[in-house]
Parts: C-alpha cells; structure tokens; sequence
C-alpha cells in the first residue's frame, strides 16, 4: 500500500488527485484552501472531490506549524505532493515522506520558475509551455524533475485556454510517471537552473497597457490576463477601459502619429508604439460592455490618444 499526504487546489489540484486516486494510492489526507469570496472562483473544487471519496481534508491557514508536522508525521505518508497548492511548504515538511515530495508545476521547468506560469509564458508570447512533475526542495521549483508534458500556445490562445491544456498535460504526465514513482524506478533529472528564469507573482495593475510598445507585446498582455484573470485596461478620459480580446490586424497605421483608438468601419482599432494596430475584439468601459458602435455614439468618430490614457 503506497500512502500519500496531497496538498492541492483549483484544477491541477482536482485533476492530480483524480489520479493519484484512480491508481488505487491511499491519500491518508488532502489539504487545501478555503476560498476566497474576493476572488472569481471559477475552478473545481478539491475539497469536494475528496469528500466524494471519503477522503478527509482540512484548509489550515499556515501548513508548517507544529502541529500540522506532527499531524502529517503520524501518517507516515510514502509520498507529499503537492499540486498547484499556494504555499510554500518548509524543509520540516518535505522531510516527513519517506519517498520524497513532489510537486506538479505548470510550465517546462528550469523556465518559468515561480508564481502564474502560464500568464507569463503567454504574455511573453511563449509558443510552448507544459507541466512538470519534480521533486520539492526549499528552493521553489528547483529540485530533480520526474515527469514533463509540453502543450503548445497558439498565437491567439489566451492564459485560461492555455491553462486548460496545462492542467491535461499535468494529469497526464502524473498518469505515466506514477507507476514507476511507486516502484522506485521514475527518472530523476537534475535541473540546470541557469538555463531557466523565475517569474515573481502578478497583481491586477500589472495589466495596464503601454500603449507604446508593440501592438504583438500589447496583444499578449491582453491574451495573458483575460478572464477570467482581471483582464488588461487603459484609462479613457478617467474611466476604465478594459480590453479583454484582441486580433493583431496586420495593418500599418502610417497615418496616426501616436498611439491611439479609433472605430472604422463598425469595428474598433488600437494603433499601437509601433504604428501597427490591433482590433479590439471585445472590451468593457466602467465595467460594462462597450461594441463599436456604442463607442462612436459616446465618443464621435475622432481618434482618442492612447499615450496620455494612463
């Protein structure tokens, strides 16, 4: 009988347990988080999927107290994993397994170390990204890799559509290494750390665009934090604008001088830094949405400067 402890959250989380469960292995105990009202909660569920198995799970606030170890050392788990979890688990932890604990993380490590993969790999217009299954050290995402599953992004693929790609490949690569994890015969490969990168965390005012930069750069930004992430915005004569879908044109705008938002011919244009334009594809004005000709009837057909919109 191989015992795991599972510490896990939203759809890699659900995903990841779902195997570890169909493989027959006794998850003596999942721990995971409450959710948070002030935060679009628009994934499964580990807590109810462990209740549907029998399975117990508790949501503490801090895993690494004392008590939490002493929990976890009486079940003398054969494995800790820990599958899109939010916190950072201490060597105290990661010690109490005897065969070792392992993380699933969502993108081709050593690249993309660190917080919300997937939205950075999209908005630096990544056309590949993945999950690997690695061992957990007290550096984060640093330890020896088990088991990695490649996805690919596709140019007008936005963060939640990659992420759904992410969490097969995550459950997939898990369903293969597994049987080899349990018998004691699953690759180890250390990382190269240099030839990767670690990305810090991401807040919602990360999502105002530079209208400046390229209309491809200003294009990811816009894919990498869609919804059901808070989305990318500008500010039009003191209101919020967000722009949460895009088309890069192809078309110059020789024309314009500087960055700006126009409508023509029933559809809505962004000309960005580098005089190439994006079609606004979808968008919303004070939380609202706002179509091409709504726009017209509130603002006239004059082009609006997008340089001093933030």
């Amino acid at each position: 009988m191989t015992v795991a402890v599972v510490f896990a959250y939203h759809n890699v989380g659900v995903q990841c347990l779902s195997v570890l469960l169909a493989h027959k292995v006794t998850v003596a105990l999942v721990v995971t988080h409450t959710d948070n009202p002030a935060e679009t909660i628009w994934f499964a569920s580990v807590a109810k999927l462990a209740a549907s198995h029998h399975v117990p799970a508790i949501t503490p606030d801090d895993p690494n107290t004392p008590d939490m170890i002493e929990r976890i050392r009486a079940l003398q788990p054969d494995f800790l994993f820990s599958f899109y979890y939010r916190n950072m688990l201490t060597p105290a932890l990661l010690d109490l397994p005897k065969r070792g604990a392992l993380n699933m993380h969502g993108s081709l490590l050593p690249r993309y170390r660190g917080r919300v993969p997937v939205n950075w790999a999209v908005i630096n217009g990544e056309r590949e990204t993945g999950a690997t299954l690695h061992y957990m050290t007290a550096r984060p995402d640093a330890g020896d890799i088990v088991a990695q599953q490649a996805v690919p992004i596709l140019p007008d693929e936005t963060a939640a559509d990659v992420f759904i790609k992410v969490t097969a490949a995550a459950a997939g690569a898990l369903d293969r290494v597994l049987p080899a994890l349990v018998n004691g015969t699953a690759p180890r490969v250390p990382q190269i750390l240099s030839r990767g990168s670690y990305f810090h965390g991401r807040k919602p005012a990360d999502g105002l665009i530079d209208w400046r930069l390229p209309a491809r750069r200003v294009h990811n930004l816009v894919r990498g934090v869609a919804p059901p992430y808070p989305g990318a915005f500008t500010v039009i004569n003191g209101t919020t604008l967000r722009i949460l879908r895009t088309r890069l044109d192809g078309a110059a705008s020789h024309l314009l001088p500087q960055p700006q938002l126009y409508v023509q011919g029933g559809h809505c244009y962004a000309a960005c830094g580098d005089g190439k334009v994006l079609q606004i594809i979808e968008m919303e004005l004070a939380g609202t949405p706002i179509s091409p000709a709504d726009w017209q009837a509130r603002f006239g057909n004059q082009p609006i400067n997008l340089e001093t919109a933030s």
